[in-house]
């Protein structure tokens, strides 16, 4: 029997994600069926679940991949930044996935007390890596410093979800680049 190769393994891995981001999207958590999942991934329910444990560890890891990509961004470059990247791909299929995927793990929170206490580490990475970006802005004469980190912080998160319930309302998203350049001005150094 041939023997695959962990790239071969992390790229089949990627490729199901993918396409479960997609199905949880689309048809939310308990609506994305292993027969959905089947279909979307093109894999037989052996070939996923070869990767992960069952459907919830495969939603969770959907979840996590997101949140990873957004503590890069944050991290590099802040969490307007996240919120600009989000805009600019509004009309895009992989956009869609992404935030029908946040809208399941916002309703998840509400709703599954055992996957809010798994996906509170994965939150705290979100809100740390904000945090450390917003001390270097501040720290490089950047940010204002009449307004404690952490409420700027909690500022910039309240800005981010309002901007995600925006769009999954299906409200234009054309619009909305000058109220972000509001935001970033907010938290300048005046």
């Amino acid at each position: 029997m041939p023997r695959v190769s962990q790239d071969q393994l992390d790229a089949r891995r990627q490729e199901i994600l993918a396409a479960a981001r997609a199905c949880f999207a689309r048809h939310g958590y308990e609506g994305a069926t292993v027969r959905r999942l089947e279909e979307a991934t093109g894999l037989s329910r052996g070939a996923i679940f070869h990767h992960f444990r069952d459907k919830d560890s495969l939603f969770l890891a959907v979840a996590e991949d997101d949140a990873a990509a957004m503590v890069e961004t944050v991290a590099r470059n802040g969490l307007v930044q996240v919120m600009r990247d989000l805009l600019a791909r509004a009309v895009s299929p992989d956009t869609t996935g992404w935030l029908g995927s946040q809208l399941e793990v916002s309703r998840r929170l509400r709703t599954d007390p055992a996957f809010a206490r798994r996906w509170t580490q994965r939150s705290a990475a979100i809100a740390e890596a904000t945090r450390d970006r917003l001390a270097r802005q501040r720290d490089a004469g950047v940010l204002r410093e009449d307004v404690a980190i952490d409420v700027l912080a909690q500022f910039l998160e309240l800005a981010y979800d309002g901007l995600v319930l925006h769009l999954a309302m299906g409200r234009p998203a054309g619009e909305m680049e000058p109220v972000l350049d509001l935001v970033e001005e907010a938290v300048r150094r005046r």
